[in-house]
């Protein structure tokens, strides 16, 4: 690689950073807007309601996930990166005009369907411009421009409390589809295998769809599937209940306890993200089971951290049981990409990740509704306790079942 194409490299990941933090800003400014929506939107004072509001994007955004992996596998992936921004943020922009809940219900909805494209396609991306040196960093690096949104997400409340949750809205929808027009011109697509070869339209499908049953026949890809799922769960629920449930068990208003939430698990999760790709890297060039034992390391600490949010009743314990989940859960997700790299060739890694996503989020999707009745019953604490035995399973299932044979693989 020479000088200017690594230093691209960085580029592309500095771009997707930025777009990575308006992906899951958009998304999670609704987890702590509740109060201020609630006084416009009756229907959100349910808990119960507000579950099925934030599931129904994990549904949509879980179904079109290998939908979304399968399109970045074929077309432009540069394309599909600005498109399914500029559509996220002009329906992020369309909530601050919404007056009922079918309409918020619906908009999530379509939210769901427009960001469900970026990831797939923006972490196939970085995984081709970087080798196996670096691969772990870059999709770290990246990978703390989604905690940056989660920690930004955390000030929708703030935001919401000083002016209106629909100026919060209309103004990070804005900038979204501005940014968009910042990829049009310095991004750049970068395509070593192609997965189709030249020929009809026709054949080209059925050449990307190979992927499908390549993937599917894969029994470590099927390991990586539950093993990348199971922990989404509780991360899904840390995500969309951490704040109600630090408001719950600290007595303090959302407004303070988003922020408190959010940024905690986000600066935490940076500085794990960062350690786990550093550590991965250096390590995998001694050790070919490198990536899984430091995902391993990462997730175990989910586990104690878990069981601290279900039962801590202080700040001090609630600030160390998110620090502890955020560092354990960037560790993780550094790893995610990587090991997926270990498994599967470069022409569908877009496609498993999407299956991946699609896996973890119906998960999430699953679990955030239940959450929402644990709520209404005021025992949101024990069902992060519960949480934990996901988590132990998950760990067993990658430690006995992922036995990597290269750090790139590729098709014979």
């Amino acid at each position: 690689m020479d000088n200017t194409t690594k230093k691209y490299s960085w580029t592309v990941v500095g771009l997707l950073w930025f777009v990575a933090l308006l992906n899951y800003l958009d998304r999670q400014m609704l987890a702590t807007m509740k109060p201020s929506m609630q006084l416009d939107i009756e229907e959100l004072q349910s808990a119960t309601n507000f579950g099925y509001l934030m599931a129904i994007f994990l549904w949509i955004y879980g179904l079109m996930s290998p939908v979304a992996g399968l399109i970045a596998d074929k077309l432009s992936r540069k394309g599909l990166i600005v498109g399914s921004l500029f559509v996220w943020s002009l329906v992020t922009y369309a909530m601050s005009h919404a007056t009922t809940f079918n309409q918020l219900y619906i908009l999530r909805a379509l939210m769901g369907i427009s960001e469900a494209l970026y990831i797939p396609a923006g972490l196939a991306m970085i995984a081709e411009y970087h080798s196996p040196k670096t691969r772990s960093l870059a999709i770290g690096i990246h990978m703390t421009g989604i905690y940056a949104g989660q920690a930004l997400g955390g000030f929708g409340a703030t935001v919401a409390h000083h002016f209106s949750w629909q100026y919060t809205f209309s103004i990070f929808g804005l900038i979204g589809m501005l940014y968009s027009f910042v990829l049009v011109l310095f991004l750049k697509d970068k395509r070593t295998n192609q997965p189709v070869q030249e020929g009809s339209p026709k054949g080209k499908g059925i050449a990307v769809l190979k992927g499908l049953p390549l993937l599917l026949t894969n029994a470590s890809f099927w390991v990586i599937l539950f093993y990348f799922a199971l922990p989404g769960i509780p991360g899904w629920a840390v995500k969309n209940w951490l704040p109600t449930l630090f408001s719950d068990n600290l007595g303090i208003e959302m407004s303070q306890a988003g922020p408190i939430a959010t940024i905690t698990i986000a600066l935490s999760s940076f500085a794990g993200v960062i350690f786990g790709g550093m550590l991965s890297d250096k390590w995998s060039q001694k050790n070919i089971r490198a990536r899984i034992y430091s995902s391993a390391i990462g997730i175990s600490l989910t586990i104690p951290a878990l069981l601290l949010i279900g039962y801590g009743h202080s700040l001090t314990q609630s600030i160390l049981a998110a620090v502890c989940f955020g560092f354990g859960f960037g560790m993780f997700d550094a790893n995610n990409m990587p090991i997926v790299c270990q498994f599967v060739s470069s022409n569908y890694r877009a496609t498993a990740y999407g299956l991946m996503n699609m896996l973890g989020v119906l998960a999430g999707a699953f679990a955030t509704g239940v959450l929402g009745k644990f709520s209404d019953a005021n025992n949101l604490g024990q069902a992060f306790a519960l949480l934990a035995i996901v988590v132990v399973v998950a760990l067993a299932i990658q430690l006995t079942f992922l036995k990597p044979q290269t750090d790139d693989f590729k098709e014979a």
